[in-house]
């Protein structure tokens, strides 16, 4: 039977809470009046006449061309995505070192010099201290939680502060306000990687931070499907600056990814409040473990940066647990770590986190496996460590799956 197609359009009242937005945010039904948002699968669009897609290319008028440019299922995204960061805009990108990789390419030019985190992630390093080092853009690695030497750090020629919190593996937590001070003092801006807390725990920009950069593949999907990045802030920014160069160098989000993680966002706040739960207990376990030599949590209050955390980030410590198996050697330590994660049975053994599948993995063979041990050192990131993605299982099986090589672990020599 044939149905008449009605358009469905009923503009969002203001003052909604997150949790709504993250389910209603996007873009309005087509004419068929679809419930669950619907996936563009194209590569390019029809234009009513030429006239109209010269207009359109020119960007003078509002319409869709071709999906490196633009698709409606990733609009989708980044109009949820930047609701739920309190942002004016958002654009998508096809991983999270593809927007950390666009931020560069749209800010930075030969003579610039930008502040990095020390203990930001391992790819995220290799980006701004080598790759970008090549185009004469200089970068200074500084404590992620000492503000002085963010402000020691400090040049005329300084254009950005990227600042990761909490950092992966050691959950450090920075001053999100102080830096975001520091930076524009100085006439520079402040980007923050909000991958570990997701905007369901922590909003920068309410803090002061002008860019936040995400790797949707994490929290943001939450079931490990797709890989997705974005990059949230002003119209200027996004629109002005990374709109313009995305159509050029191409690091664009499928559409097919931008809805999934679109969908995904749909139960984010559940996910991280109930995963920031679990994490807690976890943690508290492997910190009265005989076998453990520190963990690493902000929802510990033995976490130097405990209460800076949890007043950044709603009073939850996120869903990262990073622990030390202890050992008298380097190698000891590596041995032992790895008798810990290949004893387990529930938990994966994987690189990923954000997942609502518990994974764990040896971050120094891993994640910081392509730097220096001297680069690893200074970030901490010693051979005993293992990181924790904790999921939604029952939390005593995890405890009882880590249980199984911790309690043997010292037999491991």
């Amino acid at each position: 039977m044939t149905q008449t197609p009605h358009a469905i359009d009923r503009p969002l009242p203001d003052g909604l809470h997150p949790d709504t937005l993250a389910l209603r945010v996007g873009l309005a039904p087509s004419q068929y009046g679809e419930h669950s948002d619907a996936v563009y699968l194209t590569s390019t669009f029809v234009q009513p006449d030429a006239a109209t897609s010269a207009r359109r290319f020119a960007m003078e008028e509002e319409g869709y061309t071709y999906s490196r440019t633009s698709n409606p299922s990733v609009t989708a995204f980044e109009r949820r995505l930047a609701s739920l960061e309190g942002a004016e805009a958002a654009i998508g990108t096809a991983s999270g070192m593809a927007a950390i990789l666009l931020m560069g390419m749209g800010l930075l030019k030969s003579g610039d010099h930008v502040i990095c985190s020390n203990s930001m992630f391992g790819s995220t390093i290799k980006l701004f201290g080598s790759e970008f080092g090549k185009f004469g853009v200089e970068t200074s690695f500084v404590s992620q939680t000492d503000v002085a030497e963010w402000r020691a750090a400090m040049r005329p020629n300084t254009k950005l502060l990227f600042a990761e919190t909490p950092t992966n593996p050691l959950t450090e937590v920075c001053d999100i306000r102080a830096l975001a001070d520091l930076a524009h003092g100085a006439g520079a801006l402040l980007a923050v990687d909000n991958c570990f807390a997701s905007p369901a725990l922590q909003k920068p920009i309410s803090l002061g931070a002008d860019l936040v950069i995400h790797s949707g593949t994490k929290y943001l999907d939450g079931q490990g499907r797709v890989m997705a990045g974005a990059i949230c802030g002003s119209h200027q920014l996004i629109d002005g600056v990374f709109a313009p160069l995305i159509r050029s160098a191409g690091m664009v989000l499928s559409p097919f990814n931008a809805w999934v993680v679109h969908k995904g966002l749909e139960t984010l706040g559940v996910r991280m409040q109930a995963q920031s739960r679990n994490s807690l207990q976890i943690a508290g376990w492997l910190e009265q473990h005989p076998a453990v030599e520190r963990v690493y949590y902000p929802g510990l209050p033995s976490h130097p940066q405990h209460a800076l955390a949890m007043a950044q980030m709603g009073g939850q410590g996120a869903a990262v647990v990073s622990f030390v198996v202890k050992g008298a050697t380097p190698e000891q330590e590596r041995a032992r770590a790895f008798h810990v994660i290949d004893s387990t049975r529930v938990c994966s053994i994987a690189t990923n986190l954000g997942d609502v599948k518990t994974i764990l993995c040896h971050s120094a063979s891993t994640s910081h496996g392509r730097l220096s041990e001297a680069q690893r050192q200074t970030a901490g990131v010693v051979q005993g460590l293992i990181r924790l993605a904790v999921g939604l299982e029952y939390p005593g099986d995890i405890q009882n799956d880590l249980a199984r090589g911790l309690d043997s672990a010292a037999s491991i020599t």
